[in-house]
């Protein structure tokens, strides 16, 4: 870099026309350069951040280059702001000692020791967002890595982490307890030699897991796990042992398994081999595909005897009861060595059951006579439609414009008494009316209104 001393001597006998050009570049570089304290002093100044609850007012430090007292919350949120240096320390130590959680999500940061900077000068920091920041290739030097000691929420979402440093930072961080590393394209998972036995939450969703062998070495590294959530990986099996999931997840309570890609009811029965297993999403896999939305509820909550959640809700007693019904009606007339183990569970539970008698659940349509001015159509409606397919049936019957009628229906037995009632909602079903047959639909142009907002 030019030295700036050169810029301030004019006429520089030896300063080239390159070397000019090169420190206006250099100069315009460093002017585009955001500090944390910088975006800090621009974003919670009094003229732009209000006081309110929660919020302390901050004055600048004696030398500070901020020039007004600062109006803070304990809360920080400066994403999405340039960020890519910490600025000064002491400034930043003596603005944020009360702040407990700091979101710097989408910003420049692509060094640890300006990460660390900012972190070591904020005591009480235990929520620490650096999602969308470049830090692929970043290595974090343990020597630094004491400063994250406190942190007990790490949010690292597409910074394409290494494992390396991920491991760096769980063995000096002894109170983490959530650690967030969805879209950082791991394909496999590199086994760290410490544990950390603190981590509750690991959050690894949209990446490229395939293999059981590489979700087991979460058990291994993090062995208090309680929340696993795996979704959109294409995990394709729960390849262990009922021993093997004893014990390297003794206390899983919850796995999301959403748009995986298990296809085998084998591996929907492992998941009771979790001995604390209460929740369970399995939305969107392959296996569920050829079953309807009923159908997948059931059959999945059948398997889980020990699931109190599933898919996001809770599981009532009568609930459970219907679903291993079906599920035992579902698989009676399959051959005896096609029957999985929980049929004959349920069997025991339940007894041999009749099969449900078949109940015709075809559409229902009535006749009714359509009205549009003197003109009179007799029309079979089919009940489960809404008033919206009615007024396009009406367009093509009609040759009439869908936004430019409205629709009455009348009943003939009760019309004396209860009038027209206009169809107004376009999501609602025809049946909620109930139509009967000779009824009829009355069509009337919409008028438009001659008043105007003026007027109102």
């Amino acid at each position: 870099m030019v030295d700036r001393r050169k810029q301030r001597r004019g006429g520089d006998s030896q300063g080239s026309a390159g070397e000019r050009a090169g420190t206006m570049e250099s100069s315009s570089d460093e002017e585009e350069v955001r500090t944390f304290i910088q975006v800090l002093s621009e974003k919670y100044n009094p003229e732009n951040f209000p006081y309110g609850q929660g919020v302390m007012v901050m004055p600048s430090p004696p030398g500070s280059p901020v020039k007004d007292r600062l109006f803070l919350p304990s809360i920080l949120v400066l994403s999405d702001s340039g960020i890519s240096k910490s600025g000064d320390r002491s400034d930043i130590a003596a603005f944020c000692g009360h702040v407990v959680e700091l979101d710097l999500s989408h910003n420049q940061l692509n060094d640890w020791a300006e990460i660390s900077s900012i972190v070591s000068s904020i005591p009480q920091l235990d929520f620490l967002n650096l999602s969308m920041n470049p830090l692929s290739g970043v290595s974090l030097e343990p020597s630094m890595a004491g400063v994250f000691s406190r942190i007990r929420q790490l949010v690292l979402i597409n910074t394409q982490i290494s494992w390396d440093t991920v491991h760096t930072l769980t063995r000096h961080t002894p109170e983490l307890e959530e650690l967030f590393l969805c879209l950082n394209g791991y394909s496999t998972v590199s086994l760290s030699q410490t544990s950390c036995p603190s981590l509750r939450l690991l959050q690894i969703t949209d990446n490229q897991l395939h293999e059981w062998a590489e979700v087991r070495k979460f058990g291994q590294m993090y062995p208090s796990l309680s929340t696993l959530v795996l979704a959109k990986n294409s995990v394709d099996s729960v390849d262990d042992t009922q021993e093997t999931l004893q014990r390297l997840f003794p206390n899983l309570r919850c796995i999301n398994l959403n748009n995986s890609g298990l296809s085998k009811w084998e591996d929907i029965e492992r998941l009771n081999f979790f001995p604390k297993l209460q929740e369970v999403k399995a939305m969107g896999i392959p296996l569920l595909e050829p079953y309807s939305t009923h159908e997948r509820r059931c059959l999945l909550l059948a398997q889980l005897p020990s699931v109190v959640v599933l898919n996001g809700s809770a599981v009532s007693r009568g609930e459970r009861e219907d679903a291993e019904r079906l599920f035992i009606r579902y698989h009676q007339d399959r051959p005896e060595h096609k029957l999985p183990e929980r049929y004959h569970i349920l069997v025991s539970k339940y007894g041999e059951l009749a099969p449900l008698a078949e109940v015709d659940l075809s559409p229902r349509s009535t006749m009714v006579d359509i009205r549009w001015g003197d003109r009179v159509e007799a029309v079979s409606l089919r009940l489960e439609q809404t008033v919206g397919d009615l007024k396009k049936l009406l367009r093509t019957l009609l040759q009439l414009p869908t936004n430019g009628i409205r629709l009455f229906y009348i009943n003939r037995e009760m019309c004396s008494v209860l009038g027209p009632e206009e169809l107004k909602f376009a999501s609602r079903a025809l049946h909620s009316y109930s139509i009967r047959d000779g009824d009829e639909i009355l069509v009337v142009p919409r008028v438009k209104s001659r008043c105007s907002s003026s007027e109102v």
